[in-house]
């Protein structure tokens, strides 16, 4: 079934339009909720939530369009306004602990060779706890600019808010992650430069 003939039973009341969009983006609104919320059993709840809303709100979706970024705009602010609930009751360090889903499970990069196996996973460890510092609103600004590939036009379309709102929230989220981060890379830099022949005889 394609996506448009799902949208079109969706709209008719027929729920094997839902099963198939939820074969098609199930497992990508997981990864960017999780990313959000920092809890895999939340993050399937607000998954959950989002597709009810879209089976209640398919009659605006303009079916010309294609339906991953409308849906993952509803996951997303669905998850930024549960991350800024809980997080009002647990402190980020206690609400990240548990750690189930490695970040790099859940933004697609190369395998890393047999050498690197140890600094990837200290660079991981290092990024997620960074993302954890961020407000909510910051770390819903990385995710859905780095992981979901949104322009700053449609973040701030999706959050209801200005694009200087949106400039403002990845350029503090870019600087604080820069900031925690940096004696990581510097470290990193150290590990991987070798000096030539010439520098070590001055």
């Amino acid at each position: 079934m394609s996506e448009r003939e799902a949208i079109e039973r969706l709209r008719q009341g027929d729920i094997r339009g839902l099963e198939a969009l939820v074969r098609a983006h199930e497992l990508r609104a997981l990864r960017a909720a999780y990313l959000i919320i920092r809890d895999r059993d939340l993050a399937e709840d607000v998954v959950a939530d989002a597709f009810v809303r879209a089976y209640e709100q398919i009659g605006r979706f303009d079916g010309t369009r294609p339906f991953a970024p409308w849906f993952l705009r509803l996951v997303v602010n669905i998850a930024r306004r549960r991350a800024a609930q809980r997080e009002r009751h647990v402190p980020w360090s206690q609400a990240d602990a548990r750690g189930e889903m490695a970040l790099d499970e859940m933004l697609v990069a190369a395998a890393p060779g047999p050498e690197d196996l140890a600094g990837q996973a200290a660079l991981r460890e290092a990024v997620w706890e960074a993302l954890g510092r961020l407000s909510p609103a910051e770390r819903a600004a990385v995710v859905q600019r780095y992981y979901l590939g949104l322009t700053e036009d449609e973040m701030a379309e999706a959050s209801g808010c200005r694009p200087g709102t949106i400039k403002w929230r990845l350029h503090v989220a870019r600087e604080r992650l820069r900031d925690w981060l940096r004696p990581l890379w510097d470290a990193e830099v150290h590990r991987t430069y070798t000096p030539d022949k010439e520098e070590i005889g001055r």
